[in-house]
C-alpha cells in the first residue's frame, strides 16, 4: 500500500467501514442491494447510507484496494456491478472492529426530545399528539425489527447481526416505555402540578 493510500485507509469514516461490513457477508452485492440490506438491518441500531453515500464509498474502497467489483454480463438486460470484499480489505475491517478506541460513545439525537424542551412555545396537546406519532412510528419500527430478526434466525453467517438486531428489539421495547413515561408527565403538567415555562429566579435550569 502506498503512503497515499495509507493516508486515505487512516481517514475512513465509520461508513466505509460500514459499506465494508455489509461486503464482508457471503457473496457479491450490487450498491443497491447494499442499500436494502443497510435499510433492514444497520438502519435500526446506527444509520443507513443514502444510495449516493454508498456508491461514493465503495469507489474509495476500491481506490484502497479493499473492494474489487465486476460488471455483469449481456445475460443480464441491464448491466449491474457487483462489489466484494478482498483479502486485504477484511484483514483492514477486522482490525478496525477490534480497536475499540474508535468505537466512541453512542450519540443521540432526539428530535422528539427538542420539541419538548421547547414545549413552552407549544400547545400542551400538541405535544401529546407528537409523542402519540412517535409511539406508533416506534411500533412500526420494532415489527420491522422483529421481522428483520425472524428473516435472519437460524442462518449461521447472521449470527451476529441477529445479536444487534435483538438489541435494536430491547432498545425500541425501552424507547416505548421512555415514551409512555413522558405522556404520564405531560399530562402531570396539565393537571398543574408544574408549570414548565418558568423558573423561581428566571435562570436557566442547570446548576451551579
Amino acid at each position: 500500500m502506498t503512503s497515499s493510500q495509507e493516508s486515505k485507509k487512516q481517514e475512513l469514516p465509520p461508513t466505509a467501514w460500514a459499506v465494508l461490513g455489509l461486503l464482508s457477508f457471503p457473496g457479491e452485492r450490487t450498491g443497491y442491494e447494499l442499500k436494502k440490506w443497510a435499510d433492514s438491518s444497520l438502519r435500526f441500531f446506527y444509520w443507513s447510507p443514502a444510495i449516493s453515500q454508498i456508491y461514493a464509498e465503495l469507489r474509495r474502497l476500491e481506490e484502497l484496494g479493499y473492494a474489487a467489483s465486476v460488471r455483469s454480463g449481456p445475460e443480464e438486460a441491464r448491466a449491474k456491478r457487483r462489489y466484494a470484499i478482498t483479502d486485504a480489505g477484511r484483514a483492514a475491517l477486522a482490525g478496525w472492529a477490534a480497536d475499540t478506541a474508535e468505537a466512541g460513545p453512542p450519540v443521540l439525537k432526539h428530535g422528539l426530545l427538542l420539541r419538548i424542551w421547547l414545549g413552552h412555545l407549544a400547545e400542551p396537546e400538541r405535544l401529546r399528539a407528537m409523542v402519540g406519532e412517535h409511539l406508533e412510528r416506534t411500533r412500526g419500527e420494532l415489527a420491522a425489527v422483529r421481522e428483520a430478526m425472524e428473516h435472519a434466525s437460524g442462518v449461521p453467517e447472521w449470527t451476529f447481526p441477529t445479536l444487534a438486531l435483538r438489541w435494536s428489539e430491547r432498545q425500541h421495547l425501552a424507547e416505548l416505555e421512555l415514551a409512555e413515561a413522558l405522556l404520564t408527565d405531560l399530562d402531570g403538567l396539565r393537571e398543574g402540578r408544574r408549570d414548565p415555562g418558568r423558573q423561581a429566579d428566571g435562570d436557566a435550569p442547570t446548576p451551579g
